[in-house]
């Protein structure tokens, strides 16, 4: 009788069902030992830091060459991904205080690279951010890649792994990541990692099934038993069952099936059955997203978020490294429009070196956020335009506000654009005839009520509508107490929407809306018939909504959305979409 069948549930972070053998890698942690060091000793511990940091450089180098072999989406992904670790390596708040602790605790290079990890952590601890957890991730990957140099201590790659194995780990890092080759490993699964980090990317962009976030994992299961991992679901089953492993082998298939079926889409229009043109774009946060975005079709990028650009840094980034990450991004889209979002930090998103000396309180929710912050900082504002006005030289691109609550706050932006546009020319440097469409982030419920007023000095809105519903409900999804009240389908949240949607038509400027209800195809029909032709989503969910939009009736769904408009209950508004959806 073989070992009785587990089921764990964590994140699915890369949809899909793998099947196959599991190969355990023990959870890697490491005894760190700490000891104080005589003044005499101090340059040669110092030193003992910088050899293991250029040992790091070159195995980064390494995986650097090791990711050019990978498939295309992925190359590119960890390519990003390992330039930025290099850059960590060569001058960063992590080498920098490691090197400071040896002088001034007088302690050894272990001890001082774990000291800094636990201070940086200790300053993102309070920010419930899963882009935060994600470069937080990174910095401990880096700073442990250099304690493993300097106690000599080597992880199992993944070579020897047997083909078709399932990776059972602690933590999968990007690095880890360079060492599986999609061919030989059919998934993975972890006790640590979230979906927004690197190690989920590159799951998703080497179309390998990954689970995450499954608590006591590593002690449960033994190498060589059978795993399920369900990238989808979350769900990770250890030695299944004969029926239920049959079951999962039918869904594998039939999923396989359908994935074909939804490549075939890629180059196809989204258009509706009785003619209405959609465009699909996507929401890109990393520029290592940016192969799944070709892969997906996108005809654009509805939301670029540009905070990448600002973490794990201790000064902001100058005119010219701005310039040159985002004119690769534009010129990656080919021809479609780069929708270019300006800062966006505060709240959960601070960044010192934006914030100055002002104090945590300055950057809550309902503090300093967005263009509010931006503007009070007009110089990182300006070198943003700079930046953004000379990328614009090299493809179509939009300017986007965000956090904005009055019509003020956009002429004020608009004065600084025209600004930056002047100092380029001084210059001598070309700036697009006429500028970038400058637009407003719709996310607040003043700005949804006082659209008409914002139409009146915007070229464009986005609807943000994660942020739109918080604060239209007062309710934070990432609270566990109040995340039920948390529902896009609340009238009140709809009819913002609809009010924010109807000043743009009026105006005749474009209006797109991001956020999850976007890409999800329940909602598809209701925002198609309040009039949003323009959607913007994580490159993953296009082709499912591109599949909704070519089997539903635009008419049919506006006269559906107006049906749903008269509700006032969220139950019934609910039963009335999905009626209407199992109809298509």
């Amino acid at each position: 009788m073989g070992a009785p069948m587990n089921l764990y549930r964590g994140l699915g972070v890369s949809g899909g069902i793998a099947i196959g053998v599991a190969h355990v890698r023990e959870a890697g942690s490491m005894e760190i030992p700490e000891y104080g060091i005589a003044k005499t000793k101090v340059k040669a511990e110092r030193e003992r830091l910088a050899v293991a940091v250029k040992l790091a450089k070159r195995q980064v180098r390494r995986l650097q060459n090791r990711a050019k072999t990978m498939p295309g989406a992925a190359a590119e992904e960890l390519g990003f991904l390992l330039d930025a670790y290099q850059q960590m390596l060569s001058d960063s708040r992590l080498i920098r205080g490691a090197d400071a602790r040896i002088e001034s605790l007088r302690i050894n290079a272990e001890a001082a690279v774990q000291h800094e990890i636990a201070e940086i952590a200790a300053t993102f601890q309070a920010m419930d951010d899963a882009y935060i957890a994600a470069r937080l991730d990174d910095i401990r990957e880096v700073g442990n890649r250099i304690i493993r140099n300097l106690t000599r201590k080597v992880l199992r790659p993944f070579s020897s792994a047997p083909k078709g194995s399932i990776i059972i780990a602690d933590l999968l890092s990007p690095a880890d990541m360079a060492q599986i080759d999609p061919g030989r490993i059919a998934g993975a699964a972890t006790v640590l990692g979230g979906a927004e980090g690197h190690a989920a990317i590159m799951a998703r962009a080497l179309g390998l099934p990954a689970v995450l976030g499954v608590e006591d994992l590593l002690s449960n299961v033994s190498v060589g038993d059978e795993i399920i991992v369900d990238g989808t679901t979350g769900e990770v089953i250890v030695n299944p069952a004969k029926g239920v492993l049959e079951r999962y082998r039918r869904r594998r298939d039939a999923l396989t099936r359908k994935n074909r079926q939804l490549d075939r889409l890629r180059k196809q229009p989204a258009t509706s059955r009785d003619g209405t043109r959609f465009t699909l774009l996507a929401n890109v946060e990393l520029p290592m997203e940016m192969p799944m975005v070709a892969q997906a079709g996108a005809e654009g990028i509805g939301l670029l978020r540009s905070e990448f650009m600002f973490m794990n840094r201790e000064t902001p980034p100058d005119e010219e490294e701005q310039y040159q990450t985002l004119s690769r991004l534009v010129e990656d889209m080919q021809g479609g429009t780069v929708t270019f979002r300006s800062l966006d930090i505060g709240a959960d998103k601070p960044v010192h070196a934006a914030m100055g000396e002002m104090d945590d309180s300055a950057a809550s929710a309902l503090g300093l956020r967005g263009i509010r912050l931006a503007l009070l900082h007009g110089k990182l504002l300006e070198n943003q335009f700079c930046a953004a006005l000379r990328a614009a030289n090299h493809g179509p691109m939009r300017i986007l506000l965000p956090m904005v609550s009055t019509a003020s706050e956009v002429v004020q932006a608009r004065e600084v654009l025209k600004k930056a546009a002047k100092k380029l020319k001084r210059r001598k440097i070309a700036v697009p005839d006429p500028l970038p469409p400058l637009g407003v982030m719709i996310e607040v419920p003043g700005a949804a009520l006082a659209a008409d007023a914002l139409a009146q000095v915007s070229d464009f809105f986005a609807i943000g509508s994660n942020d739109l519903t918080m604060y239209t409900l007062a309710a934070d999804r990432a609270n566990e107490h109040v995340a039920h009240l948390f529902n896009p389908l609340h009238p009140a949240v709809l009819r913002l929407i609809q009010f924010s949607t109807s000043a743009a038509l009026r105006a005749r400027i474009p209006i797109s809306i991001c956020g999850e209800i976007a890409g999800d195809p329940r909602f598809t029909a209701l925002l198609a018939g309040l009039g949003l032709q323009e959607l913007s989503m994580t490159p993953s969910s296009i082709p499912h909504v591109k599949q909704r939009i070519r089997k539903m009736d635009a008419v049919s769904a506006s006269a559906r959305a107006q049906l749903i408009m008269d509700q006032t209950d969220s139950g019934r508004i609910a039963t009335l979409l999905d009626d209407f959806n199992n109809l298509a």
